[in-house]
């Protein structure tokens, strides 16, 4: 019916659901989301870590004379940022989780 997937990129387990949410029975529904809400105290520090690495790639760049290699870690921090960006979407993910859903 569910399980927990971990995404590499974003370094945390996702929820993979069967079926759209609205159709498990309420005992399902708090027992993925009581699951969820122990993955999901992590986020912030996982967080944490990926702008401390953002922070390491901007001192690199702000140091780099070659313009490819400015390019290569300009792309490294986008990847970074956006990889956060996804982690405080799932984070801000309450009451309902949508995961992965098979249909």
């Amino acid at each position: 019916m569910y399980r927990f997937e971990y995404d590499q990129r974003l370094g945390i387990s996702i929820p993979d659901l069967d079926r759209d949410w609205q159709l498990f029975d309420k005992a399902t529904q708090e027992e993925i989301l009581s699951q969820w809400e122990e993955i999901r105290g992590d986020i912030p520090d996982r967080v944490k870590k990926l702008e401390e690495q953002i922070n390491i790639k901007q001192a690199e760049l702000f140091n780099e004379d070659d313009f490819n290699k400015s390019c290569d870690i300009n792309t490294e921090i986008s990847e970074l940022a956006s990889t956060i960006n996804d982690l405080w979407l799932w984070f801000r993910s309450q009451g309902e989780i949508s995961g992965k859903s098979h249909h």
